[in-house]
């Protein structure tokens, strides 16, 4: 990772989408991941949609080994203009994580005690048929 490395914009490495020719990038860093695809741990179908974006995000998430972290190295082509990257893309945002509705948690309760009485009161039904049923053969002899 030399000083000479080269700095592309964020349109030339979107081009390198597919199994062919795979380029990612992850902290502002362009990695050439292509040789890797057939020998990644998660599948090719991971770095392949990680293209097209800042991919740092999805990177961080996994939690890769210091390992997989140092082996990056060997695949570093240079640095990504960022200012070149789609706001939207530069920015990454994670996901907001909102509260769930009181609604929710309350139709979950509600199913979770239906599935549980519902049975409770088929069994009963049955019982007091069963019981009922006696009786009036008991009364009809």
């Amino acid at each position: 990772m030399g000083s000479n490395a080269k700095t592309y914009t964020f349109e030339e490495i979107a081009k390198h989408n597919n199994k062919k020719d795979c380029w990612i990038i992850v902290n502002g860093k362009v990695y050439d991941v292509t040789p890797f695809l057939d020998d990644h741990p998660g599948g090719d179908e991971s770095l392949i949609s990680s293209t097209g974006k800042d991919a740092t995000v999805d990177f961080e998430d996994v939690g890769h080994s210091d390992s997989a972290i140092e082996m990056m190295h060997k695949y570093f082509i240079g640095h990504v203009d960022t200012s070149t990257m789609p706001t939207e893309v530069k920015n990454n945002p994670p996901p907001s994580k909102q509260p769930p509705k009181v609604s929710d948690q309350s139709s979950g309760f509600v199913s979770k005690a239906l599935q549980f009485l519902l049975p409770l009161l088929i069994l009963a039904i049955a019982f007091a048929m069963q019981h009922y049923g006696k009786k009036k053969q008991v009364s009809d002899s």
